[in-house]
């Protein structure tokens, strides 16, 4: 089990790139949340099996069709996580 806390730059609000993480984390078995930031990122808290974590990283460079990623940034979560996986609203 490993969680991390994800913030994806770029065109990612506007674009429904909030629900696409939410549609990718549950297909994979992820437990956590995705929110639009304030500066225009994206922030995702994601936690679940290896496999899993690496697929979602992969998965949130490419995004939906109308997104352009220009940086996933990642680093480790060591906090609560909650059951399932949640759409935020915005921060």
């Amino acid at each position: 089990m490993r969680a991390a806390r994800y913030v994806i730059s770029g065109r990612v609000q506007g674009v429904g790139f909030r629900y696409f993480v939410l549609r990718q984390a549950q297909a994979l078995g992820l437990r956590g949340w995705v929110r639009n930031l304030r500066d225009g990122r994206v922030e995702v808290l994601a936690a679940g099996e290896e496999g899993a974590m690496a697929a979602l990283e992969g998965r949130l460079w490419s995004g939906p069709p109308a997104a352009h990623v220009v940086d996933v940034q990642v680093s480790p979560w060591d906090g609560p996580v909650g059951v399932g996986f949640e759409v935020f609203p915005s921060q």
